[in-house]
């Protein structure tokens, strides 16, 4: 029989996500402020999270944070680009309108 049956076992914390946007943040208030223990504290995360955005914000200038940030540029491009299309489609069709309709009978 198992030694725990029967007491209550707390349910592990569901990981928490932050954004490109709040790690940048986070990581600039720790250099203003210059205690990155008390900003860790602060914002409710721990210190060693926050040397680690530190250190890829150092050693990646271009894109710090990869990961969920890639996949919302990649379907934003892709939104822009369906956009684009519907937008000249949607011209081409006012042209074909106004040439079908100026059209003497």
């Amino acid at each position: 029989m198992a030694e725990n049956q029967g007491q209550w076992q707390p349910r592990p914390e569901p990981r928490r996500s932050f954004t490109e946007e709040f790690k940048r943040e986070a990581v600039r208030l720790a250099q203003e402020r210059g205690n990155v223990s008390a900003v860790a504290r602060d914002l409710g995360i721990n210190e060693s999270v926050l040397n680690r955005w530190k250190r890829q914000l150092q050693q990646e200038s271009e894109r710090p944070f990869p990961g969920r940030g890639n996949a919302r540029d990649e379907e934003m491009a892709k939104l822009q680009r369906e956009l684009a299309r519907a937008k000249q489609e949607n011209e081409i069709l006012k042209k074909a309108v106004g040439i079908f309709t100026n059209r003497p009978t």
